[in-house]
């Protein structure tokens, strides 16, 4: 194929996880139950928050804004894979691609981002537990929000242009179900060594030092605190403060560690793209169910909540009889 101006292409062609047709089925059903299962869960947490006045607390605040970035995090590319098994099309247009790299790059960065400012909560919040409230006071907290987005859009902005710079060939066929932007950089037909650069410098810089500094947290917390109790019920206490917010770490950076490794390997666009499933659906869908099932305050918010769900019908049905 003959390399072409990249403002003379108008779409790209997504070719999905399979293109067997008898698996269609099979994973449109399995992705629609996925997406909504993150929406329904992540918006319960929400509204748990929201209706609880006793969750009003710097830590259950980032947890109700990583829910609504999870909610945007899986929207920039299900809906688009479950429209195009529907339509039994594979086409994207340049814009559309160029839109949901903007923003599939943009929310994973805030979610990386708010996962670590977690982080820092919890540090605080065992190791200077005296402290904790006029550190993490509501100021301090909308500042770490507000960084983590504008941190987040520039860096968005930044690879979003640097994309606009490439070439690419007459026509282009991406073998992954969305527009990851590791997948274009090797797609491309003109040079990509700064776009390279750019990629991997700003991996390091807004991935990897985030996630120094949630392993260093970590380490302090052990050997600063949690070592010097001697109860093991405080020992146990301290640990399932940490425990939920640790297993969405590891989960999100292993899985998304994993997809950049194996995209260094010769014929790994498949396995790529079945990998980065973990980190962009499963992810997402699996954080309500993480800090629900292991943090008491939202499970007992969540159960008065269901309990007057409940009650409610009853009551409604009786006022309505005459």
């Amino acid at each position: 194929m003959d390399p072409g101006n990249n403002t003379g292409i108008s779409k790209f062609h997504l070719l999905g996880l399979s293109e067997e047709p008898e698996l269609q089925p099979l994973i449109f059903g399995l992705f629609l139950s996925m997406y909504l299962l993150t929406v329904f869960g992540n918006l319960l947490i929400i509204l748990t928050i929201s209706s609880d006045s006793h969750l009003h607390t710097p830590m259950y605040l980032f947890l109700s804004k990583l829910s609504f970035i999870d909610i945007c995090f899986t929207s920039t590319t299900v809906p688009k894979m479950l429209w195009n098994i529907q339509t039994h099309s594979k086409v994207i247009t340049y814009a559309g691609f160029l839109s949901q790299m903007y923003f599939f790059i943009l929310f994973a960065g805030v979610d990386i981002f708010l996962l670590t400012v977690m982080a820092y909560d919890r540090f605080v919040a065992i190791c200077h537990p005296l402290h904790y409230m006029v550190i993490m006071n509501p100021q301090v907290c909308g500042l770490l929000v507000l960084v983590s987005w504008i941190m987040s859009i520039l860096n968005s902005l930044l690879q979003t242009l640097t994309v606009l710079r490439l070439s690419f060939c007459t026509e282009v066929k991406i073998p992954h179900f969305f527009c990851e932007l590791n997948q274009m950089i090797q797609l491309a037909c003109s040079d990509t060594f700064l776009n390279t650069m750019v990629m991997y410098f700003a991996d390091l810089l807004l991935a990897g030092a985030p996630l120094a500094g949630v392993l260093y947290s970590y380490s302090k917390r052990v050997s600063s605190t949690i070592c010097g109790i001697s109860s093991a019920q405080g020992k146990y206490t301290a640990f399932s403060t940490c425990a939920s917010h640790l297993s969405i770490v590891s989960l999100f950076y292993c899985t998304s560690l994993g997809v950049y490794l194996s995209s260094a390997g010769p014929q790994s666009s498949h396995s790529s793209a079945v990998a980065s499933v973990m980190y962009t659906v499963v992810t997402p869908m699996l954080n309500p169910f993480i800090y629900s099932l292991r943090n008491k305050d939202t499970k007992r918010t969540l159960m008065r909540f269901s309990g007057m769900a409940v009650l409610k019908g009853p009551i409604v049905q009786g006022l309505k009889c005459p």
